[in-house]
């Protein structure tokens, strides 16, 4: 049995950013012409009146102030108000392999070793640009990685599944490294049309090279991984091939992000506090002594109450750190965003934790500690 380590992390920011105010300026755009165009029948009573948004709204419910995109003039668009991203060739790198190859190679510029030394790609993300062939096939492809790779989706609890995952093929010899790649294009499955959840995504990809901990010096020991599902429809997304065989229901909200915030809170928000606070007495670890928190980026609130929870206090800015204000929600990489911004002040000994939480129910738990 063979330990890991976290040897690197690298990340990809797309270069557009909309702001709040732009974005409530495009819904509330559509509103009104939305009332307008309905003016009769919302009198009549037979169709309900959509209300806008605002700044103070979204900050208040979210924590959010802006998001980097992949395309910023379909979403600002009122008659548009999705990214609109022209569709590539089969010999063409796709957007999400491009994104995840952009991560991955900040990701390799840090650990310092050639792509080569990498044995297997796990390309672990919420939603998949396709069924096959698997990004991580593509994106191992376009680095000259020998091995295997495969496409895994556990909505924002994907990357550290992957994590997870790798650490065991670490174990048991099947690999020496591993690259875990989380590219997040979240805009393309959010509807922007609706007032409670047209500001939470945006996208980002994010790279993890996890490695034998013989192999590698400094780095971050894994001290344990813990990984938890629990069914729930609160969070859903229907989108699927299997959709054509519907038709009727093509182009229906459901097909994309759909989520009860408010029992997602309630119910979420103590299993992963509970998760936490369970793996570290396992570990023999003090959750109230841990130096950092990287948690899944969702909600500033959630993230602030888990916090409270495991340390049992107000955390400070540097014990909770928060980037979704800048990134928003990012899925699976906003914990690895969160890790790799806000890690450099640990000193070799110091222990700290990557979150995750989200549809599923799923949540994962990795401890690490600075070598």
């Amino acid at each position: 049995m063979y330990s890991a380590v976290i040897a690197a992390t690298g990340l990809f920011t797309p270069p557009l950013s909309v702001s709040n105010a732009e974005l409530v300026e495009t819904f509330n755009s559509y509103v009104a012409n939305f009332n307008a165009r309905n003016a009769e029948a919302i009198a009549a009573g037979d169709v309900t009146a959509l209300a806008p948004s605002s700044v103070e709204f979204v900050v208040k419910a979210s924590g959010i102030k802006s998001r980097h995109v992949m395309n910023k003039s379909g979403i600002v668009d009122p008659e548009i108000m999705r990214p609109v991203l022209a569709e590539r060739s089969n010999d063409e790198l796709s957007i999400m392999a491009e994104i995840g190859v952009a991560a991955a190679r900040n990701a390799l510029a840090r650990w310092g070793k050639d792509a080569s030394q990498i044995d297997a790609v796990i390309c672990a993300a919420s939603n998949m640009q396709r069924a096959y062939p698997a990004m991580a096939i593509e994106i191992q492809q376009a680095l000259g990685i020998e091995g295997f790779g495969f496409d895994m989706n556990v909505a924002c609890s994907s990357a550290t599944f992957g994590i997870k995952t790798a650490v065991d093929y670490i174990a048991s010899g099947s690999a020496r490294a591993v690259l875990v790649v989380n590219p997040e294009i979240t805009s393309g499955h959010l509807n922007f049309c609706d007032r409670d959840s047209h500001f939470i995504f945006g996208d980002v990809a994010t790279a993890i090279i996890v490695e034998r901990a013989d192999l590698v010096e400094g780095g971050w020991e894994i001290l344990g991984t813990r990984l938890k599902t629990v069914f729930s429809n609160n969070i859903r997304n229907n989108f699927g091939f299997l959709n054509r065989a519907a038709p009727e229901g093509i182009g229906a909200s459901d097909k994309l992000f759909v989520q009860e915030g408010r029992k997602v809170f309630r119910e979420v928000v103590p299993m992963v506090s509970e998760m936490i606070v369970s793996h570290a007495a396992d570990l023999g670890l003090d959750p109230t002594a841990l130096k950092r928190l990287w948690l899944h980026q969702a909600n500033i609130n959630m993230n602030d109450m888990i916090g409270r929870r495991v340390l049992g206090r107000d955390p400070t800015p540097t014990e909770n750190v928060i980037i979704l204000d800048e990134y928003a929600n990012t899925s699976s990489a906003g914990s690895i965003i969160a890790f790799h911004k806000a890690h450099e002040d640990f000193s070799p000994g110091d222990t700290g934790l990557i979150c995750s939480f989200g549809a599923g129910y799923s949540a994962g738990t990795v401890f690490v500690r600075k070598r």
